[in-house]
């Protein structure tokens, strides 16, 4: 390969990696520790957050207005969000854009606090999308979330209608360990800890700043989807008692106080849709047939889209043969009919049926997020027994941040000592060799980023290991180089017959330890994972370091700096 096509391939690997790691070093490096936590708060934290600050900032700028002066510090983008009101309505401009010129722009007091609060709300949500493509730190370096999830036995007992023996807790447990990994793992979430905890319990353990409510969606829902017919009829009347008595329908458990109001085969259930923060909000009630039309376990496929139409996010399903029969007579004996989706005992959506159905459909009424959370849970099965939070908490690092600190300066220290070893020995050579070492480092943790991979304290283990296996094959190049070099060659024969010779030596070491790592990626789990993962990713940019960041450097000094000798050992002058 030309050097001017390996150069190029350097630049663009750089590139590369300066892209993948710009997320990890925002994070970490750049954005403000009180944005983090706000960014990682629940979202009705962000909401309260971003509503109360909306509500300052307003009474900041109507000052400013009163008073006839600019907009306040931090509030320029009312006013870039007032120019673009007026340009959309083609309103000719105010002479000077001032406090009192943003705010008459909008309609409204609550239409410019609208404004104000959307602006925190897009800058949060914007972080937590930074956060979420930076590397993660694994439970040992930041702590994380830990669950007991209790399973509800007395249910599936009255769903298989008949008592449980202890080979069926066992087959529910197990089948419940099962379905939680697989959905864990298809969320992308990494390294986490499942198991079996007494009878009737499950422990789980996920690292980093995870999000509870996205853990929620994955863990603590049911995932049970399933399509009901709406009573119109029952849902009129039951309208007309609750105007009537808003205060005496429910109980403070939500539960309906005069069931006579509604037939003995429906139920009222509440109706929720999204706001613009994704939290549920409840918009009203609707009553609903008991019996099940259809389960959702009868979904054999799902992906989460958006309509032609209005492109608002939907869930498309398929159904296997026996769900599609009876989806079939479902639709075609209740045309004109409502049928509502029931997630988790909440009513999505509720759609007037227009012709037969048969094998497929859609979902609607859910957020994006919801939406591919939603895809993801009826594509990973559902639970064969429902789960119900016992405990959940948010834990502090094992090890604390002693054991972060003590991770780098082993690398730190490892990679110094290596570098410290590569210019005494090797003399200004070794400058090559601690170049590569560097770009080494650079790209291991580039591809970490890139992938979004935990990092871990076996991970930092797995590095320093390629630390010292990148260095090994900048020592056999060199020592063939050095060969060469003592036969009397040219510092251009020598460097070329050095790598031409060293090329199958270090792929072979490199390929048998790089098939190791895969196997223990794929057969291990936890840390031997986080370990495999490193160690493979290592191998990869120490090989590409060594033969093509090393080799440049060395073709750099024989063509553009046209050095006849090479520095490369105390007994060669």
């Amino acid at each position: 390969m030309s050097k001017l096509y390996r150069f190029i391939i350097i630049l663009l690997t750089v590139a590369m990696c300066a892209v993948f790691l710009a997320p990890t070093i925002r994070w970490y490096f750049i954005i403000p520790a009180q944005d983090k936590v706000i960014a990682l708060g629940s979202r009705e934290q962000i909401r309260n957050y971003a509503s109360r600050k909306a509500a300052a900032d307003l009474d900041r700028i109507s000052a400013a207005a009163r008073a006839g002066e600019d907009a306040p510090e931090g509030m320029e983008f009312l006013v870039k969000e007032a120019k673009k009101i007026n340009k959309a309505e083609k309103a000719p401009p105010p002479e000077k854009w001032d406090a009192a010129a943003a705010l008459r722009i909008f309609a409204d007091r609550q239409e410019a606090q609208n404004a104000i609060e959307d602006h925190y709300r897009n800058s949060i949500f914007a972080l937590k999308n930074l956060q979420k493509n930076a590397v993660q730190l694994g439970l040992d370096l930041s702590g994380g979330l830990s669950i007991v999830l209790q399973a509800n036995l007395s249910a599936y007992e009255e769903r298989i209608g008949r008592p449980l023996n202890e080979e069926d807790r066992n087959d529910a447990i197990a089948q419940a360990l099962e379905v939680l990994n697989n959905r864990i793992d298809r969320f992308g979430l990494t390294e986490p800890v499942i198991r079996r905890q007494g009878v009737d319990q499950i422990y789980v353990e996920i690292p980093g700043a995870a999000d509870p409510e996205r853990i929620n969606d994955i863990i603590m829902g049911k995932g049970s989807l399933t399509f009901q017919l709406v009573d119109t009829d029952a849902l009129a009347v039951f309208n007309s008692y609750y105007q009537s008595h808003p205060g005496t329908t429910f109980d403070v458990h939500g539960n309906l106080i005069d069931t006579s109001i509604i037939p003995d085969d429906c139920v009222v259930r509440g109706v929720y849709v999204k706001d613009r923060y994704g939290i549920d909000e409840f918009t009203g009630y609707t009553v609903i047939k008991k019996e099940i039309a259809l389960d959702g376990n009868h979904i054999k496929d799902a992906r989460a889209g958006r309509d032609n139409l209005d492109g608002r996010p939907e869930v498309s399903f398929q159904l296997d043969s026996e769900g599609a029969d009876i989806f079939y007579k479902l639709t075609s004996a209740n045309i004109g009919k409502q049928l509502a989706t029931v997630l988790d005992d909440r009513v999505r959506s509720q759609a007037t049926i227009q012709s037969a159905i048969s094998d497929s459909g859609r979902l609607t009424g859910f957020s994006a997020d919801e939406s591919e959370n939603l895809a993801m849970i009826l594509r990973s099965a559902a639970l064969p027994v429902e789960l119900e939070v016992a405990n959940q908490q948010t834990i502090g690092a094992s090890m604390g941040e002693d054991t972060i600190y003590r991770g780098l300066y082993a690398l730190l220290g490892g990679l110094g000592a290596v570098m410290v070893f590569m210019l005494v020995f090797y003399k200004a050579s070794g400058i090559n060799a601690v170049v590569a070492q560097v770009f080494n480092i650079f790209i291991m943790f580039s591809i970490l980023s890139a992938f979004n991979f935990t990092l871990t304290l076996p991970s930092i283990a797995g590095f320093i290991l390629t630390i010292g296996m990148a260095v090994d094959a900048n020592v056999i190049i060199f020592e063939r180089i050095k060969e060469e070099f003592m036969l009397k060659k040219t510092r251009k024969a020598a460097i070329e017959a050095g790598f031409n010779k060293a090329f199958w030596a270090i792929m072979d070491a490199n390929i048998t330890t790089f098939i190791a790592a895969l196997f223990l990626s794929q057969l291990g789990s936890g840390p031997i994972q986080g370990f495999a993962v490193s160690l493979a990713i290592g191998v990869f940019s120490s090989v590409f370091t060594a033969l093509f960041v090393s080799r440049l450097m060395f073709d750099f000094g024989t063509d553009v700096l046209q050095s006849k000798r090479i520095s490369i050992s105390w007994r060669i002058k």
